[in-house]
């Protein structure tokens, strides 16, 4: 299958080019540049020239394949919200430049929008919250849209991805901390983050791409919950610098535009994701991971 790949370069992306390659797919990915364009011709990918701000080179390129896979994201997550309402954008202009109705288009969501009573895991099953919206639930309402409009969308949910070189939203965490001197987590650190490992995910998106369930929601999560606290620690080891306790305004402080995503206890399940596509997740674990980066 011919499949235009957004995000082609980043994190993800790049490891999702050689998994779907070595499936025996081929891969169109977006770049802006040339180092992008020739990194991806490196590894035996086609090339389109765009980007997100280019609606236009986003049709034109899923015009041009069978199938399409959306990873890619503003990562300013300073303004958030301005880029969940890009990514709406973005995915309106992917269903319009489809090659045909049936046509998979996978997008990509966070494990945070299928929450609904504290404490409780985000399930498959549940869709954005309407009595509290999430900005990430944007790309949801987004691909809701095209379904209701005949097109075959499904959606990939991601929790903090991670090898020893990055963790999703941890990675700026863990400068801030090493600017500011010490490790911290709010209250006694029992708010929990999902994860799994960037081979792993980039294995899902092909599962989910070869499944090809028109409305399905998956759920890339290696790791249901680690501890805010245990994280902190295993940083504050590896580093050489002291672990704190935070209360929310000392928090407020200390985190910034991070401090609304310390506070949220984002436990995930996989279990729905993982008896319909066959995903067994065998890459190394978040703390392993962080040990690994530090030098533990």
């Amino acid at each position: 299958m011919k499949v235009f790949l957004t995000g082609a370069t980043g994190f993800i992306g790049s490891v999702l080019v050689a998994e779907l390659l070595s499936a025996g797919h081929e891969v169109l990915g977006l770049t802006r540049s040339q180092g992008g364009a020739d990194a991806l011709r490196a590894r035996g990918a086609s090339v389109h020239r765009g980007d997100l701000e280019d609606l236009d080179s986003l049709r034109s390129g899923a015009g041009q394949a069978e199938a399409v896979i959306h990873t890619a994201f503003n990562h300013d997550f300073s303004n958030y919200l301005a880029a969940c309402e890009q990514d709406r954008r973005v995915i309106r202009a992917l269903s319009e430049g489809l090659s045909a109705a049936n046509a998979p288009l996978i997008i990509t969501s966070g494990t945070v929008v299928g929450h609904r009573l504290p404490g409780e895991p985000s399930l498959e099953k549940t869709g954005p919250d309407p009595h509290r919206p999430h900005p990430r639930g944007a790309s949801e309402l987004a691909s809701e849209a095209a379904l209701q409009a005949g097109f075959h969308v499904s959606v990939v949910r991601l929790p903090q991805v991670h090898d020893e070189h990055k963790q999703g939203l941890l990675t700026p965490a863990i400068e801030l901390a090493r600017e500011k001197g010490k490790f911290a987590y709010l209250g006694d650190g029992s708010t929990r983050w999902p994860a799994a490992h960037v081979t792993d995910v980039a294995r899902l998106y092909r599962l989910a791409l070869e499944k090809a369930e028109r409305g399905a929601r998956w759920n890339a999560v290696a790791e249901e919950g680690i501890t805010s606290k245990e994280i902190a620690q295993v940083l504050g080891q590896g580093y050489g610098l002291p672990v704190v306790s935070l209360t929310p305004e000392e928090s407020r402080q200390h985190f910034g535009w991070l401090a609304p995503f310390m506070a949220m206890d984002m436990l995930a399940s996989s279990a729905y994701t993982r008896e319909k596509l066959g995903w067994q997740p065998t890459g190394p674990g978040l703390i392993s991971d962080l040990k690994r980066m530090t030098g533990l």
